[in-house]
């Protein structure tokens, strides 16, 4: 394989079977679990409104987990390559599902970042449109992700 491919895999299992599989919709659990290649376990469930367990992950929750990841770890990579310290990243990324056209709608991460007080201001807020670019997750969805990076904060110069 090519050093510039890399494969991902995991295991995804569904524990839902309360004894009589699916022999309605009512009658079998959403619960999975997802287990990546290092043994690390993630719970998983359908959304509550349809039929899933509100304390697992349902995998709306994980795409924008996903994608907000990516874009932070993309975004500290070109701040430090950039000369830009971050001292603290915050995202609460939101998105909307349309179930008739089976497909998120609208997508919007809305990072908060403190920077150091010698750090470009201006440089870092343009950072998130480069980290979007790179975004492995956002190159891979065929839905617009907005980045609203209006929070860009310097931290107190130290006295």
């Amino acid at each position: 394989m090519s050093k510039h491919l890399h494969s991902y895999q995991v295991a995804l299992t569904w524990t839902g079977n309360r004894g009589e599989g699916t022999t309605s919709y009512k009658a079998y659990g959403r619960e999975y679990d997802v287990t990546g290649n290092t043994g690390k376990v993630m719970k998983g469930s359908a959304d509550p409104q349809f039929l899933g367990d509100p304390a697992r992950w349902n995998p709306e929750e994980m795409l924008l987990a996903s994608l907000s990841a990516c874009h932070q770890l993309w975004y500290l990579h070109l701040c430090a390559d950039a000369g830009i310290t971050v001292v603290r990243y915050e995202d609460a990324p939101r998105g909307v599902i349309n179930e008739l056209i089976g497909s998120f709608t609208d997508v919007m991460l809305m990072p908060k970042v403190v920077i150091s007080a010698e750090s470009d201001m201006e440089l870092a807020i343009g950072l998130h449109h480069l980290a979007h670019e790179k975004c492995y997750i956002a190159n891979s969805l065929n839905f617009q992700v907005k980045i609203v990076p209006d929070d860009v904060m310097r931290e107190a110069k130290k006295t």
